[in-house]
């Protein structure tokens, strides 16, 4: 009889962030398959979790792809976990899925943290409708036609970067789709956790005064229509984000205008409102 795939999601950053169910299954597997087996090992340590480690990532899943279905058909049990968050987002996880299925291995989620939802919803933006596009293309042409592409999606995006290519993307972001509102994860669950909130514009001067350290999360508006429709409680809800940012109240009252395309005073008479 087979064994089964637990695809078992890992804390962001703190070590606390796991599920009771999560540790349960990674005592019980015969193995356990991890994007990166230091950062894995030290979860294990953590929780006195004794169990044989192997790694699966992006340069060996070609070769270690075959042997984890062996084992899998074998009747080995094995949980596989990534960096951080969920197995499959944006890493091979979702190669080795994939060929669980075809081998009719049965495929079991243990759901965890995800930096995508974490960031999406204290980003300040709506979070009704919303695309997840992971890394952009690093260069050429592709990269061009996917910023693109993505330049009249109206949902809010989440997009994935790396610290060094981050000021480099939000410019071409700027040049592209115009200033947006738009809110940058870092270090999301950790000790030195921050999440920036402002527009593109704004962003690019922070992080090139401030190069970030550690893998982003961005969060951006879509494309508006012809302006966002205009929603006072959400409105609000922008100016006091930017606020808790750091951003001044003048500043804050000004970025929210833009982005909805109305008069300064109409934001500050919904913040009236709210506070009467």
């Amino acid at each position: 009889m087979a064994g089964h795939l637990f695809l078992v999601g890992t804390p962001l950053g703190n070590l606390e962030d796991i599920t009771l169910r999560a540790l349960r299954v990674l005592k019980e597997v015969d193995l356990i398959a991890a994007e990166d087996t230091r950062r894995t090992r030290e979860l294990l340590s953590y929780y006195n979790i004794h169990k044989p480690l192997t790694s699966f990532h992006q340069h060996n899943r070609k070769e270690k792809g075959p042997v984890l279905i062996r084992l899998l058909k074998e009747g080995k049990d094995i949980a596989l976990v990534t960096d951080a968050g969920m197995p499959g987002i944006s890493d091979p996880g979702e190669d080795l899925v994939r060929e669980a299925l075809k081998a009719d291995i049965e495929v079991v989620p243990v759901p965890g943290p995800s930096a995508v939802i974490t960031a999406l919803v204290v980003s300040g933006l709506p979070t009704r409708r919303f695309v997840f596009e992971g890394f952009l293309p690093r260069k050429g042409k592709e990269r061009q036609e996917r910023i693109a592409e993505l330049a009249t999606e109206q949902r809010t995006l989440v997009l994935f970067e790396a610290p060094h290519r981050l000021s480099r993307t939000l410019r071409e972001l700027l040049e592209a789709w115009g200033d947006r509102m738009v809110a940058v994860g870092r270090e999301l669950t950790k000790k030195f956790e921050t999440v920036f909130r402002g527009t593109l514009h704004t962003a690019l001067q922070y992080f090139e005064e401030n190069p970030p350290r550690g893998e982003c999360t961005l969060v951006v508006a879509g494309a508006p229509k012809e302006a966002p429709a205009f929603i006072p409680e959400e409105a609000v809800l922008l100016v006091e984000a930017l606020q808790k940012a750091g951003r001044p109240r003048k500043e804050a009252l000004a970025q929210v205008a833009r982005f909805y395309g109305r008069p300064r005073r109409e934001i500050y008479k919904a913040c009236l409102l709210k506070k009467a």
